[in-house]
Order: C-alpha cells, then sequence, then structure tokens
C-alpha cells in the first residue's frame, strides 16, 4: 500500500541536551490507523509536532503525501488535521464559527455542507450556536476534533484523544474514527488508552526514551509476541513447588492453591501434555484448567522493560 507519510531518520536534541527523538524512521500507509504507544516522555508529542511544522527538527527529512514538511511547511501542513492534548480555542466563539475560521486559515473555500457533515458526525449539530465556554469538558473535545477536520485533511493526529474523557465519550470516538477511516482519511494516534490500539489501530508502533522499538500490523504483533498462560487450579495446596516440574518454570500463587505455566502458543511444542502427565505422575491433582492470552499491554510493557534492561546491561 502506497505511503502517505514518510519520516527518515528524524532526531530532536533540545538546547538543554535532551534527546527527544534519536533517529527516527517511520512510514504510514494510506487510509490505514496506525497507534503509537508510549510511556510518558517516550517522544509522541515530539514527533507529531514535528510532522505538524510545530518544532523543528536536529535533523531528518519529512514527506507528507509527497510534500517536504521542511522545505515546503505549508504544503505538507495543509493536508495535516491535528487535535492536541490540550483544548486550545476561542471560548467565547461560537462552534460554528470557529469550524468556518479554521477552515479559512488553510485557504479552503467555504463549504458550509462539508461543516454541517462533521458538526453531525460529532453529535456537535445541536451545539453549533453555543459559545465554546458553555461547554462540557468532552463536546469540547469534540469541537477540536472537528476544528481539526473542517479543511479536510488528509492524515489526521489525534494526541491522546480521549485522555479525561468519560467510557461512553470514548467509545463515541472510536466509532468517529472508525468512519472516518471509511472515507479513506488516514489517521494516527497517540494513547496511553493500549485498548485504544487494541480495539482500532491495523499497525502499532511502540516508542520509548525517543526511539522506535517496533512498528508491526497488530495481529502479526500478537500473534509473534503474544504469550498464552494456563493456570492450573489444584485439589490440595501446595508449599513448594517439586523439582520435577522445574523445567516447566511454573508460578506458585495464592497460597498454593495455583500453578500458572507461561507458554509460547505458537511453539512446535507447548509442553502442556507433558505437563499434565507429571502432575498426573507425582500425584498432583486438579479440578480446573484456564488459558488465557496476552493483551497488548502485556506485550508493549514486556517490549519497553526489555529494551531498558538491554541499554542498562550494555551500560555497565
Amino acid at each position: 500500500m502506497q505511503s502517505i507519510l514518510s519520516v527518515s531518520q528524524v532526531s530532536k536534541t533540545y538546547g538543554s541536551g535532551h534527546k527527544a527523538l534519536d533517529h527516527v524512521d517511520l512510514d504510514i500507509k494510506r487510509g490505514e490507523i496506525f497507534a503509537l504507544l508510549g510511556p510518558n516522555g517516550a517522544g509522541k508529542t515530539t514527533l507529531i509536532s514535528i510532522i505538524c511544522g510545530i518544532v523543528t527538527p536536529s535533523s531528518g527529512t519529512i514527506l507528507v503525501d509527497g510534500h517536504d514538511a521542511i522545505r515546503s511547511p505549508r504544503e505538507a501542513r495543509s493536508r495535516i488535521g491535528l487535535v492536541p492534548q490540550e483544548i486550545a480555542v476561542d471560548m467565547f466563539s461560537t462552534v460554528g464559527s470557529t469550524l468556518r475560521f479554521s477552515r479559512g486559515l488553510f485557504g479552503k473555500a467555504p463549504d458550509q455542507a462539508h461543516l454541517d457533515r462533521v458538526l453531525k458526525d460529532l453529535s456537535l449539530w445541536d451545539k453549533r450556536d453555543s459559545k465554546i465556554m458553555e461547554l462540557s469538558g468532552g463536546m469540547k473535545r469534540r469541537v477540536m476534533i472537528a476544528k481539526a477536520l473542517a479543511h479536510e485533511p488528509e492524515i489526521l493526529f489525534l494526541d491522546e484523544p480521549t485522555a479525561g474523557v468519560d467510557v461512553s465519550l470514548r467509545r463515541d470516538m472510536w466509532k468517529m474514527i472508525g468512519g472516518l477511516r471509511e472515507r479513506g482519511t488516514t489517521i494516527i494516534l497517540t494513547t496511553h488508552y493500549i485498548e485504544e490500539a487494541e480495539e482500532m489501530a491495523d499497525r502499532v508502533g511502540v516508542i520509548n526514551k525517543g526511539q522506535l522499538l517496533l512498528v508491526e500490523e497488530k495481529a502479526a504483533l500478537m500473534k509473534k509476541l503474544g504469550k498464552r498462560e494456563m493456570v492450573v487450579s489444584l485439589v490440595e495446596p501446595l508449599a513448594t513447588i517439586p523439582a520435577e516440574l522445574d523445567e516447566w518454570h511454573l508460578a506458585l500463587e495464592d497460597e498454593g492453591r495455583y500453578l500458572r505455566y507461561t507458554f509460547d502458543a505458537q511453539a512446535e511444542r507447548t509442553g502442556i501434555p507433558s505437563l499434565l502427565r507429571k502432575l498426573a505422575d507425582l500425584g498432583l491433582g486438579f479440578k480446573d484448567l484456564d488459558t488465557s492470552k496476552s493483551s497488548l499491554e502485556d506485550i508493549f510493557v514486556d517490549l519497553v522493560e526489555h529494551r531498558e534492561a538491554s541499554n542498562e546491561g550494555a551500560a555497565a
């Protein structure tokens, strides 16, 4: 699939010496939903700000639909809609006038039909003549998204779009984002809510300490890195795990009532049949088995912790 955004070797070091980004390479496919995950301070907002022309990179190149974002910022920026974390609008303006003004800033001809459609899609139609200061926090967040869509961008950046909103509004936004993708808009979101990425994204990128650790199809990532767990509920609790079970690296939990076994579901042999036979040989009865798979959050935490441990080892 054709790339609509190409980031090549982008780095950012601030005057203080802090390196916010370290040689980031990223290609975004046209029409996809891409989720960028990372802890606070990982570099997510810095990367978005550079692409959108708010922050100047120390090095690297960025192409937005073929336009150089550094040499031709106006052409590149006109193809981007940005919904920042902070709500930044004129609180005394009405919702409708805010959208009209935003569209005009990008040199777009008036198109009330498009703005009306955006208002209706975001459940803002009934608030179109209301001053923004009169709206709830969730409604103000919707206005920020509507404002970003006013000039019909091809790429929409959502920087922590559902931070501080309730679960119901979060679900509404997910539905709205899915509808935008169906109409061909490319969507890039950063989020602390990993379930958002798991629910919506086609691909996932994990960034930490300015480095892009990986970019992967969501399904492939979970298949490749996701582990499965089996919890064995014992008839009689154990004080310790018998030495005969060492090869399975089991964990004893809940005062010896449960044995937890972590295994690779993609491996040729999971070790489950041999484990159950060994339990029987040892006379350890069990009354229930329960299996579960890793979530995207589990994978994310494992990746970040593994990279930090590797860096600490290299430094030592």
